[in-house]
């Protein structure tokens, strides 16, 4: 197995082990010490030159101490007196060549045996003495140019350790033989006994249901005879879908904690290499090491990696190794029984693109749900996340589940941590509940930007049209409660923003849609009421509204005059790629029903600001003096909303509050006990 910093569950305790790496490195530098120390040593190429007669003054004058006749090569070197070393004469003569012994310098020749003769005639009529002549007699001695040796070895030692790092790459460090039959080795991390995920069902709310799902999958593998006594089967796996940030991966780490068999993770990109056929390798062996483990569980994180659907995207006649790889886990999973104790648990955010025969039943028989967490979910994942922190008592997790909708558990993570941070950042000893909507701001719309300059009418634009927002929403009945207005800048290009509370609902009329619509045109329907003209600041409303409108029209079947169709795919197996399924007629007639269906919108958008115009302009000012207006301030400022009816934090505070009641009568009813008439 590689790395366990590649698990998505955590780091099991390392063994220790030699590092690969660094021995690496020692022979790296070894090669380069070696390398510099022949070109240091091998100077004989670097020597420079000088003539005959030059050479021929210089023993005369006692300067140079010895001959040698270099064989093979017509050079003569020369090694010269440490008295002459220090003369200034032979500084230029020697350039970088000063070594404490020689050779020195060199005396190219035509033939070794005439310079032999040649010399010892010199020497002999010199008046030398006897002793230094004996010493100036030249030596004949042999050298080895180990610097073209080198060059001439260099690309065959490049090539052998290019090999060589490739391939300790490929096999995640484990050296060169390791390297060589540990490519098909599976990748993934082993928590057993030894190194237990701490992570339990405790450390998770929210997600009750999946929760659940995956209690009973623990239960089998530690008590299978409780089912299979009955004649049933325990199942093969369990696919996790939902949204990112849902807490697909957190399931899986509190399944590792809850479980007492071995458990492997990994992620669907490690099955994916360069080279064909080690995909299938590694699902084999990976298989291979569970069966030797069962029971034991495999978590495969982002399986859609590997798990897409076969025969899209890739070349005719081609050798696609992801299609490969998907081949050998399907053959795997239905490669053993359903007795043999391995459970497959499989994440994903994109259940759409993968391939039907993975998703059948008998391989994953469950498809567990992990949506985005309703209003109860999310104030139970506040009160987990809020342990750690030091908050104020006035902090209410119901309040801040209420002011959050759609938020995931990753982002509901996110805010507690920010408001933690901002709370520090502005010296406070606790969170309170300023620096909760704070984060919340900053989670929905960026960071704040108030030392961004903009220009006076920009900014009077800017709250214009935040206020047709507010004014817009607040007097059309199914349209949802504003929560907070801002002109504070946000984000990359956000010059203000308006923030709701949608109701926690799964149908939507066509009323309430249209009125979502009217709302979004609030600012600019503001801008064309107030200035005559028109912004681009509209663009994310446009944007919004223009894909409602054609949803209403083409999915949900709200026109009459297209009637009861759907255009929708609702398989995501895009069928619908190359050709439309309407004709030229039918697109003309959905283009024209969206356009009339959104003008009508802006027209009823537009007169009611106009019959608001008083109001508009004084919400206006307002914020272009406070900046910021919350709902109590609307209240103050233009009235109470006329539609008698509760907001969400409202019904949910009503609801926790009878649950108790009913939870104990029911809890009395149990603990009596029954009589004869009862019974009967």
């Amino acid at each position: 197995m590689s790395d366990n910093n590649n698990s998505p569950l955590g780091k099991p305790k390392k063994k220790l082990t030699p590092n690969p790496g660094g021995l690496q490195g020692w022979l790296v530098a070894a090669l380069i010490m070696a390398i510099i120390g022949l070109v240091f040593f091998n100077n004989t190429a670097r020597l420079n030159s000088i003539d005959y007669k030059d050479l021929e003054k210089m023993v005369t004058a006692g300067d140079v101490e010895e001959v040698f006749v270099v064989k093979g090569s017509n050079t003569v070197e020369i090694s010269l007196t440490s008295n002459a070393l220090s003369k200034g004469e032979y500084k230029e003569k020697l350039g970088n060549n000063k070594f404490s012994t020689g050779p020195h310098l060199m005396v190219s020749i035509v033939n070794e045996n005439t310079f032999m003769q040649d010399f010892n005639e010199f020497l002999n009529k010199s008046e030398l003495p006897a002793q230094v002549k004996d010493n100036l007699y030249p030596k004949p001695v042999t050298r080895s140019d180990y610097m073209s040796m080198l060059l001439n070895w260099l690309p065959l030692i490049f090539i052998f350790g290019l090999m060589y790092f490739l391939m300790s790459r490929m096999a995640g460090g484990g050296g060169p033989g390791g390297a060589l039959f540990n490519i098909g080795k599976s990748k993934a991390a082993l928590f057993d006994a030894d190194n237990k995920v701490k992570i339990t069902f405790a450390d998770v709310a929210g997600l009750d249901e999946a929760k659940e799902e995956l209690t009973e999958i623990v239960e089998f593998l530690k008590k299978p005879g409780k089912y299979t006594e009955l004649g049933g089967k325990i199942p093969k796996g369990a696919l996790l879908v939902g949204p990112p940030g849902t807490g697909k991966t957190l399931m899986a780490k509190a399944v590792a904690g809850e479980a007492s068999v071995p458990f492997f993770s990994l992620s669907g990109s490690d099955f994916v290499e360069m080279f064909v056929g080690v995909g299938a390798a590694r699902v084999r062996d990976l298989f291979k090491q569970a069966k030797e483990k069962a029971p034991c569980i495999i978590f495969i994180d982002e399986i859609d990696a590997v798990g897409r659907s076969r025969g899209k995207g890739s070349m005719p006649g081609g050798n696609d190794e992801r299609e490969n790889t998907l081949n050998s886990l399907l053959v795997e999973m239905d490669g053993f029984g359903s007795d043999s104790g391995i459970i497959i648990l499989a994440a994903t955010n994109r259940p759409d693109v993968l391939d039907s025969a993975l998703l059948r039943a008998g391989r994953f028989d469950r498809q567990i749900s992990v949506d985005v967490p309703d209003i109860s979910g999310r104030e139970a994942i506040f009160k987990v996340h809020l342990k750690p922190i030091k908050f104020a008592s006035e902090v209410d997790p119901k309040k801040l589940a209420a002011q959050t909708p759609g938020f995931a558990g990753a982002e509901i993570a996110n805010v507690c941590n920010e408001a933690a941070l901002l709370a520090a950042r502005r010296g406070k000893k606790q969170v309170e509940m300023v620096d909760f909507q704070d984060a919340i701001d900053r989670e929905i719309g960026g960071l704040e930007k108030r030392n961004k300059l903009i220009l006076p009418e920009e900014k009077e634009i800017v709250a214009y049209h935040e206020a047709g927002h507010a004014i817009t929403g607040w007097f059309l009945e199914h349209a949802n409660p504003l929560v907070k207005v801002s002109i504070v800048p946000r984000g990359i290009a956000a010059l203000g923003y308006a923030q709701y509370l949608p109701k926690e609902q799964y149908l939507y009329r066509t009323e309430q849609l249209f009125d979502e619509m009217c709302m979004a045109l609030g600012g600019r329907a503001a801008e064309e009421v107030v200035f005559g003209k028109i912004s681009t600041g509209a663009l994310s409303d446009l944007e919004k509204i223009t894909k409602m409108a054609y949803s209403m029209v083409t999915i949900y079947g709200m026109n009459d005059k297209l009637g009861n169709v759907s255009f929708y795919d609702s398989k995501g197996q895009s069928e619908y790629s190359f050709t439309k399924p309407y004709s030229e007629k039918t697109a003309q007639l959905i283009d024209d029903e969206v356009k009339k269906l959104i003008d009508t919108a802006y027209v009823r958008t537009l007169e009611m600001l106009r019959d608001k115009r008083e109001k508009l302009n004084i919400l206006a000012l307002e914020l272009l003096k406070r900046e910021i207006l919350y709902q109590h301030d609307l209240v103050e400022i233009i009235g109470e909303r006329p539609f008698d009816k509760p907001t969400v934090y409202q019904e949910f505070i009503d609801k926790k509050d009878v649950l108790p009641e009913v939870v104990a009568e029911v809890k009395e009813e149990s603990d009596t006990e029954p009589t004869e008439e009862s019974k009967a």
